[in-house]
């Protein structure tokens, strides 16, 4: 996808005076609120990608923190509308929900779209050259309710419901290249478990030091509301370190594991815009994965008081068993983004990341640190 701009607004359309435009720029990067006060902003957005034509959507971030205290942690509510030439559309909502003195975590995220999705196959080795076309509506929930057992540890409970409905399977160039695979027609799933988490961080959309690790466990099973039985764990662990007041090395482990009758959008998916950035999300796939990055942020350049940058590498591998991971499949990336720092008072930045792999680049655009 190629991005040709961002252009940050904020929501505060107000009567028409002499002036409206220059104060409403100024009141969009600028951030005048106070600690502890809420946020918000959006940002239209303008994209390009052959599958789509042209997208155009509105981004926004909602910032705040539990009864208006400063010392409690930086809450974040991020959406993500779109619509393109080619009639799809989407809501994407991200949420980072903190309780009074961390009492409560609430993580997750929400998901509906109708967006074509490329398909190159299961496996370690597919051929990037020819992919399907998987077009079709897709819901997305996902939450985690956790409870703070002791400080910065929580536990609790954790839902995924994922549908995928009104299905098309596009052959490329009307060959029989795939064979379609488990869930291309359309598939309902709903998975309970459980989610063990340890976060010490005090901004997650910027993290300039601090720790975060989840242990979580899903089951989905045909008696309760899912077309196919399978379980997987997961696990994430992120670390950050200053390593002077502006810089900021940072990285992360990220695992899927999977077993059972696993329909091909809920595999393991390597890309995206948080881990593996240059590739596709599910140019590879496959019932396990296993990724690292690293990442060095300059948060801001000194020459700058809002314009910062980073470089970033990582490296994954999938496979069908963990066993039959292999030195030979691991995929490289790597990267440079720049950052607009936006809320100066809550040390949030606007990233703009271009990630490179053999097959080309991929640009992103996102409030917040990718981990």
């Amino acid at each position: 996808m190629f991005l040709f701009t961002c252009i940050p607004v904020e929501e505060v359309f107000a009567q028409k005076k002499p002036g409206f435009i220059k104060r409403f720029i100024q009141k969009s990067v600028s951030d005048t609120t106070s600690p502890g006060k809420s946020s918000f902003r959006i940002y239209p957005t303008l994209a390009y990608a052959p599958e789509t034509s042209f997208e155009f959507g509105f981004s926004s971030l909602f910032l705040f923190q539990a009864k208006q205290d400063s010392l409690n942690r930086l809450s974040e509510i991020q959406a993500f509308t779109f619509v393109t030439l080619e009639a799809q559309y989407g809501i994407w909502l991200d949420n980072a929900i903190y309780g009074d003195k961390d009492k409560w975590f609430i993580l997750g995220r929400t998901r509906f779209q109708r967006f074509p999705l490329l398909y190159y196959g299961i496996g370690p080795e597919t051929n990037g050259k020819e992919p399907a076309l998987i077009d079709a509506n897709y819901i997305l929930l996902k939450q985690r309710v956790l409870r703070k057992i002791i400080p910065n540890l929580f536990l609790g409970p954790e839902v995924d419901y994922q549908q995928l409905y009104n299905t098309k399977f596009n052959q490329p160039d009307g060959h029989d290249v795939y064979e379609p695979p488990l869930g291309s027609h359309g598939t309902r799933n709903l998975g309970l478990g459980a989610a063990l988490v340890f976060d010490n961080r005090h901004n997650v959309l910027n993290v300039r030091k601090g720790f975060f690790g989840e242990v979580s466990f899903l089951k989905y099973n045909q008696r309760l509301a899912s077309d196919y039985n399978f379980y997987g764990f997961n696990v994430d662990v992120r670390s950050s370190h200053k390593t002077n007041e502006r810089n900021v090395l940072a990285w992360q482990v990220y695992g899927n594991f999977m077993t059972g009758d696993i329909p091909f959008n809920q595999l393991a998916l390597m890309g995206g815009e948080m881990i593996m950035r240059g590739f596709y999300t599910g140019r590879y796939r496959d019932k396990n994965m296993l990724a690292f990055q690293t990442e060095h942020r300059w948060l801001p350049f000194k020459f700058s008081k809002r314009i910062g940058g980073t470089v970033f590498a990582a490296a994954a591998v999938v496979a069908p068993q963990v066993s039959e991971f292999s030195w030979k499949h691991i995929r490289p990336s790597g990267g440079v983004g720049l950052r607009y720092l936006l809320f100066p008072k809550k040390d949030i930045f606007l990233r703009l990341d271009v990630g490179f792999t053999k097959e080309g680049p991929g640009f992103y655009l996102f409030t917040g640190e990718a981990f």
